[in-house]
């Protein structure tokens, strides 16, 4: 399990890492830095000439590579232990693995179509909608490998894992809302002033657009608050308390720092920041939902002690003690 463990981290910090430089290369407009050309850059993998445009966006596609290599070599490592306790099987660690297999590939493959329709707004929120799909595989496969604690998590916790679910459907949204608002013309200047818009840049569609992840924004941020009050009533264990505080404090953050880019109108270089924290509390927020679920590996003896009818009396084997 430390083998696929260390692979799922790997994954997800280069997941983490790509999600980030598809913004800047969305922010500096290095989309189209190699044209039309996918997956090679004007028929080289290895360009020796070009702008800075063209060597932040062959980047990225490198940073892509680096990722499907690393997954791949955790859905190997998984198939080859696959008969291993808590590898295989349903919520074992091998079914994450794959999926996230499949998502890379569509990616891939939606990077593709990104450039051949020369950044198609909707195309484009499609391609953040399946990296942050990707991501939350990559976390499922980290805390059934038995990282961000949850070795310290007995059992399901069924009322947090509902809430959680539901703070992972508003962050999914406020994530695709917010990634039309950049995408869509007009929509980043439609409402100006926070928390309310004082002055109103555009109209129709991109108002709606920018509005509604605003709004959502709120609600999440509301709903967050009143799931770390429940789960210090019930007393939940520290990582999912854990988890909590910290998906909050990053949407109040998130928040904090939006109102910042509207009122202070910072460079279009800091605005990859605000995607990054984004990001971060996505990963926040699935991971919290991850532990709820109870689905992680059990060492032998954890598993002789959660079977046990008592849960306090069990034999061991070969007469060791307990």
């Amino acid at each position: 399990m430390r083998t696929l463990r260390g692979l799922g981290f790997l994954a997800l910090f280069l997941g983490f890492a790509q999600v980030v430089f598809g913004a800047i290369v969305r922010i500096t407009g290095s989309g189209m830095g190699c044209g039309d050309h996918w997956p090679d850059c004007y028929g080289s993998f290895t360009p020796a000439h070009g702008g800075s445009n063209l060597q932040v966006e062959i980047s990225h596609r490198y940073g892509a590579a680096a990722l499907s290599l690393a997954i791949a070599a955790l859905a190997v490592a998984a198939w080859i232990k696959r008969r291993e306790h808590g590898v295989g099987g349903p919520g074992g660690v091998l079914r994450a693995s794959l999926l996230a297999i499949l998502l890379v590939v569509v990616a891939a493959l939606f990077g593709a179509v990104t450039v051949k329709m020369e950044l198609d707004p909707m195309v484009v929120v499609t391609h953040l909608a399946i990296a942050m799909a990707l991501l939350a595989a990559l976390v499922v496969v980290v805390v059934r490998a038995g990282g961000l604690g949850s070795f310290a998590v007995a059992e399901r916790s069924a009322r947090t894992l509902r809430a959680g679910r539901a703070a992972a459907g508003l962050t999914f949204l406020a994530l695709v809302l917010g990634a039309l608002t950049a995408n869509t013309p007009g929509a980043p200047l439609a409402c100006q002033g926070f928390p309310w818009c004082t002055v109103i840049g555009e109209r129709g569609t991109p108002l709606v657009i920018h509005a509604a992840h605003r709004i959502i924004a709120f609600l999440l941020l509301g709903h967050l608050i009143g799931l770390v009050i429940a789960i210090r009533k019930r007393a939940e264990s520290r990582p999912i308390r854990a988890a909590a505080w910290t998906a909050l404090s990053i949407a109040a953050l998130q928040i904090v720092y939006a109102a910042a880019m509207v009122e202070m109108h910072l460079p279009a270089s800091l605005r990859s920041v605000h995607e990054a924290i984004g990001t971060i509390l996505w990963i926040s927020v699935v991971t919290l939902t991850a532990l709820a679920s109870g689905q992680r590996f059990m060492t032998d003896i954890e598993r002789i002690v959660y079977e046990s009818p008592s849960r306090g009396e069990y034999a061991t084997p070969e007469g060791v003690s307990t």
